[in-house]
């Protein structure tokens, strides 16, 4: 491979790599807001009712937003670096979130200065402190819960992602991408849930699972809508590669997963 080749291999997973992480790392703390997809839509709440509770509706974490990016992100990475380059910045991902987290959980700690402690507002005066804490200061499960979600989903993504690519070939990208995705999120949304609110809230398991099905609903859809941006990231990502040093990274990333 020329140093030309060389170059555009390792920016380009420079910029995948750094695009991915910074989704993950947005998508835990935006994930804090809990937001109404109906009342985005300007649509009447859905009232579903799944194994017995009833008025479930699309409040969705507004962390939602990006997950889906995320897998899209893990399905082209694999596509052109193999599990070897997802695995890479999986763990990478983690350790910095891991480490944002900590951060944030001194800086909680930390006394407020007196001018800073209260803002005025039309209803009164807010504690700043106070609402920091609270924005910032996610549950140790809800932490540990989307972090191993987080690293379990990854892990099942490009597994069939490899499995259905040896199948198909290099025809059928929606299938081995889309068709990854969709199994990954919905063993994410049930480990999330299940971690941070059947073992660390005590929710009953039924409800947990009531609650992944509407979110599972949410992503399902965002996976199928999204398909044509893998088909737009290869058009691009091909483009600035040039067709034979494309070829021969999916090549190499197909003989990693062997």
């Amino acid at each position: 491979m020329t140093n030309i080749s060389q170059n555009r291999s390792n920016l380009l997973f420079i910029l995948l790599g750094g695009f991915f992480i910074a989704n993950a790392l947005i998508a835990e703390f935006i994930g804090v807001k809990i937001f109404s997809l109906e009342k985005t839509l300007g649509m009447a709440p859905v009232d579903w009712t799944i194994l017995s509770y009833d008025k479930l509706s699309f409040n969705l974490t507004v962390g939602v937003l990006l997950w889906p990016v995320v897998f899209i992100m893990t399905d082209v990475i694999n596509e052109y670096y193999g599990i070897r380059g997802v695995r890479l910045l999986s763990w990478l991902a983690v350790g910095l979130i891991s480490y944002a987290f900590l951060m944030v959980f001194i800086g909680i700690r930390l006394p407020a200065a007196d001018f800073w402690l209260w803002k005025p507002t039309d209803e009164g005066q807010v504690n700043m402190d106070q609402a920091f804490d609270h924005i910032f200061g996610q549950g140790l499960w809800i932490i540990i819960g989307s972090l191993i979600a987080f690293l379990i989903g990854q892990l099942v993504d490009v597994m069939v992602f490899h499995k259905v690519k040896r199948w198909t070939g290099e025809s059928r990208v929606w299938l081995r991408a889309t068709g990854s995705t969709l199994i990954s999120q919905l063993i994410d949304s049930f480990v999330v849930l299940y971690i941070a609110f059947y073992i660390g809230g005590d929710w009953e398991l039924k409800f947990v699972l009531a609650i992944c099905v509407v979110n599972y609903v949410y992503k399902f859809t965002m996976a199928v809508i999204l398909t044509p941006l893998i088909y737009l990231a290869h058009y691009v990502i091909d483009k600035f590669l040039g067709e034979a040093l494309a070829n021969e990274l999916k090549v190499a990333a197909m003989n990693s997963s062997r």
